[in-house]
């Protein structure tokens, strides 16, 4: 009986043992197979909604209309002596600060005080109006429009001595034939861009082929196709159009849909003091007429009084560019019997400033959206 009960214990502990071993061998055997394949067995994590790398560069744009300096304009900022334009800008510049790229149509010469100042009709104004401007942040000005040689040669080699000494992206005007053909490629938060700035008309008759420059298809065709491959993005300041008229012109239309095909990105439009529409013609942005920014036209009528500065984001990515954020804001270049000159963005009217002046913003962003066609 005693021999019975041992070997029934011997049997339990034998049984025990053999389990503790089939354990240890389910145990390790992944580990041992691991090894022997000379694999490693490590967790995987699933990252949900996983994130694509984007190479995105944006740089951000403001455009507004013409500076017009009329002799009640520069007169309106003399101080006994000197002339200070600040006080003009001071509830638009917030705004400009906020860009990194800053346009604007200088449409009368900085010429020099020998040639004496004046206004309309043949402008050349004080170099102060340049140096508020700078001031201001402006560093794509365009010199080509129909009053750049009001003063002849000797004004347009003075404005371009004057604006080489700022630190401004300045096109349009030329003291050679070597300085116009050298398009320069510049960059701004890793996007390369070009400026390029034409006019469709002159007051006076140019001496040469560089001095302003005169739009035409294959010249621009030419300057286009030098640059295309070098940058990512191409500005073109046009000085078109027809004067005191909201509607764009078959000419425009034409110029617009052509430099498109040629790859420009955008279009800046100037000359016929008053607002135009913006519109994309395929991927280029179409800014057709930006109005007065400063002048003393609001005396002709509030039509040639209203202005417009736009904003835009610029957006490269994956070698295609695209636009954000696009900002569009009336602006009144206010006067007060030619007097106390101020450019007043729409957002800070009242009806003591401009009467009705909400009913008279809803009809003018109908023209710029192309709502009133």
């Amino acid at each position: 009986m005693k021999k019975r009960k041992r070997k029934i214990k011997r049997s339990v502990y034998v049984l025990f043992i053999v389990l503790i071993l089939v354990a240890i061998v389910i145990l390790f055997m992944p580990h041992i197979i691991n090894k022997d394949n000379n694999t490693k067995s490590e967790p995987t994590i699933k990252e949900e909604n996983p994130k694509p790398i984007q190479n995105e560069k944006r740089m951000s744009l403001l455009a507004v209309g013409d500076i017009l300096i009329h002799e009640s304009v520069y007169k309106d900022a003399y101080d006994g002596n000197t002339y200070n334009f600040h006080k003009m800008f001071t509830e638009v510049e917030p705004i400009i600060n906020k860009y990194d790229l800053k346009f604007c149509n200088q449409e009368s010469t900085i010429g020099g005080t020998a040639l004496g100042i004046s206004g309309y009709p043949s402008f050349n104004s004080p170099e102060e109006i340049g140096d508020e401007l700078v001031n201001l942040g402006f560093n794509l000005i365009s010199l080509a429009n129909n009053h750049a040689l009001d003063k002849g040669v000797d004004a347009i080699k003075y404005s371009n001595s004057y604006w080489k000494t700022k630190n401004v992206i300045y096109e349009g005007t030329y003291s050679s034939e070597t300085e116009r053909n050298n398009i320069e490629i510049h960059e701004k938060n890793g996007i390369k861009y070009a400026f390029l700035a034409y006019t469709t008309l002159s007051n006076r008759k140019p001496p040469n082929d560089y001095i302003l420059n005169m739009y035409s298809a294959s010249r621009a065709k030419n300057d286009i196709e030098s640059i295309k491959d070098k940058v990512d993005v191409i500005i073109v300041s046009m000085h078109w159009g027809v004067e005191d008229s909201n509607t764009v012109s078959e000419s425009q239309k034409q110029i617009a849909e052509y430099l498109s095909s040629l790859g420009v990105n955008i279009i800046i439009g100037h000359h016929p003091h008053v607002v135009q529409k913006i519109e994309y013609i395929g991927d280029t942005l179409v800014i057709y007429s930006l109005g007065n920014f400063i002048s003393n036209q609001l005396s002709i009528g509030l039509n040639n009084g209203i202005g417009l500065m736009v904003g835009v984001d610029i957006v490269l990515k994956d070698n295609k560019v695209s636009f954000e954020n696009l900002y569009q804001e009336l602006t009144l270049a206010y006067a007060k019997n030619s007097t106390n000159f101020k450019v007043i963005p729409f957002s800070k009217l009242d009806d003591n400033l401009l009467s009705n002046y909400k009913a008279i913003e809803k009809q003018y962003m109908k023209i710029v959206t192309g709502d009133e066609e």
